[in-house]
């Protein structure tokens, strides 16, 4: 390869390489990418999911990744002192890369992430075309919650997030966001996460959350039909730089770690 060539792919790269600017890997809550096939947490804290129904490893768009069947498959979660019997939680970012089968299903949400019950929690889903993050905490001081949306396509890879962002005690403007392939496209009122009960899971409802329909009372529904990569919990807040990295994988498929085709991109951004 010639001095120029690489010259210019490196400079190619150079938005890639830049620092995160919120990302504090120090504040880590959970690492699930998948790429061993399992449930295991790949941060140093070793919070390691368990299956329930069997999950498939497959080719994803950013390593493996699991096929999730629409009925009994997930992943259920232990309690974490960084994510749900800690806090108050003031800095949130809960981020997934995501493929739903049938994102028009009606009679059902079908769950990517949730944690905590009816009275504080967090939640990512899609139902009836539209994807959505909600959170809430309806005690001490009264955040009834937010569920921004948006638009979505069946057998397309997305990359979803959710932040909280320097929230306090009470409920304020744009505290709570929600980001889609890179972009912030929400800002919500919205206020810190005090502890929270209930049990916290991967591809579907483990126990009790609140939809934008104020449903969610149950356990072991929901079940999300599809792909699901690079789930990741942190309790700092990401901005444009953090997300950026994090969608990579929908705009860019590299060959080595430089050259791309368009002909992969597209086997990458949609499954059959």
């Amino acid at each position: 390869m010639s001095r120029i060539l690489i010259l210019i792919l490196c400079i190619a790269m150079l938005p890639l390489m830049t620092a995160d600017a919120q990302r504090d890997e120090a504040t880590v809550a959970g690492n699930w990418t998948f790429n061993d096939g399992s449930a295991k947490d790949s941060s140093k804290k070793g919070l390691h999911g368990n299956f329930a129904g069997k999950p498939q490893a497959v080719d994803g768009i950013a390593g493996k990744a699991l096929k999730f069947n629409g009925k009994s498959d997930g992943i259920k979660l232990p309690d974490s002192i960084d994510i749900n019997t800690g806090g108050p939680y003031t800095n949130r970012t809960v981020a997934a890369l995501f493929n739903c089968d049938d994102v028009g299903i009606k009679d059902r949400k079908q769950v990517i992430y949730e944690e905590g019950g009816r009275t504080r929690g967090l939640v990512l889903y899609v139902h009836g075309g539209k994807l959505y993050v909600g959170g809430w905490n309806r005690a001490e001081y009264n955040w009834n919650g937010a569920w921004p949306a948006a638009d979505v396509k069946s057998k397309r890879w997305y990359h979803v997030g959710l932040v909280i962002r320097d929230a306090k005690d009470k409920v304020e403007n744009k505290k709570f966001e929600m980001w889609l392939d890179g972009k912030r496209i929400a800002q919500e009122k919205g206020g810190q996460l005090h502890a929270h009960g209930d049990d916290s899971s991967i591809g579907h409802l483990n126990q009790n959350t609140v939809y934008h329909d104020d449903g969610g009372d149950g356990s072991d529904l929901d079940w999300f039909g599809g792909f699901i990569d690079e789930v990741i919990v942190y309790g700092s807040a990401f901005d444009e730089a953090d997300f950026a990295k994090l969608a990579q994988p929908l705009s860019v498929e590299p060959y080595g770690k430089f050259t791309t085709t368009w002909a992969h991109l597209k086997a990458q951004r949609t499954q059959n």
